[in-house]
């Protein structure tokens, strides 16, 4: 995020102001996740397959027993998923649908061609049941979230939250319209989230920094 807190424009335009060295930070993140998830808003901006290019990221995760590329989970309440986005393009590894009964029927028949689909009867995706369901389905122990700030707002809300990868890119963008970490959202979260630092290294004009999500107390 910017320094001022804002993780993208106002237009929610894909991140293109940090550094290389944060794109490889993200690239080593997503490579350490059984799965990797990821908000539908987000994955229809940045168009992203969620693979790993570089090779030695691939070799390390089969020298820790995984798989080349980690599982890929995309969450959407309402399922208008267009089937022609890139990570459809690519079958380097599974890809999970976590959605509800209110995607069209049409959109169910193309993306059964490419994805496996569950859809609940509910209006909003249960998201710890969603883990639940990596877990014991799938043996999936670690997540990681690539966001968006709506989907990391709402498993912060629901504690479902270990770790947060933090880079403080040095810009400034101001404007209320511009989405912070958790979104637009005016209220509150419903209790304050309290982080631990455990890492921070400097790389040029950026800081990346590692909490440990620790507890939650009622605001």
């Amino acid at each position: 995020m910017t320094v001022d807190g804002k993780i993208t424009t106002r237009n929610f335009s894909p991140v293109d102001f940090t550094s290389r060295e944060d794109k490889m930070h993200l690239f080593r993140q997503r490579s350490l996740g059984d799965a990797v998830l990821i908000g539908h808003s987000t994955l229809k901006q940045d168009n992203v397959r969620l693979g790993l290019p570089q090779p030695d990221l691939r070799e390390a995760r089969i020298a820790r027993g995984q798989t080349p590329y980690p599982i890929r989970v995309i969450v959407s309440n309402e399922g208008k998923i267009d089937n022609r986005l890139k990570i459809f393009q690519s079958d380097i590894s599974p890809i999970l649908i976590f959605s509800t009964k209110r995607m069209p029927k049409r959109t169910r028949t193309a993306l059964r061609q490419k994805a496996i689909l569950y859809l609940s009867e509910s209006q909003h995706v249960d998201l710890a049941g969603m883990l639940g369901a990596l877990r014991s389905q799938y043996n999936v122990r670690t997540v990681a979230c690539e966001g968006g700030a709506t989907l990391f707002r709402s498993l912060l809300e629901r504690g479902l939250v270990d770790q947060l990868n933090l880079t403080i890119a040095p810009y400034l963008f101001g404007g209320a319209k511009a989405p912070t970490l958790t979104g637009l959202s005016k209220e509150f979260l419903p209790a304050s989230v309290h982080c631990s630092l455990t890492n921070m290294r400097v790389v040029g004009d950026e800081c990346f920094l590692t909490y440990r999500i620790k507890r939650k107390a009622k605001l």
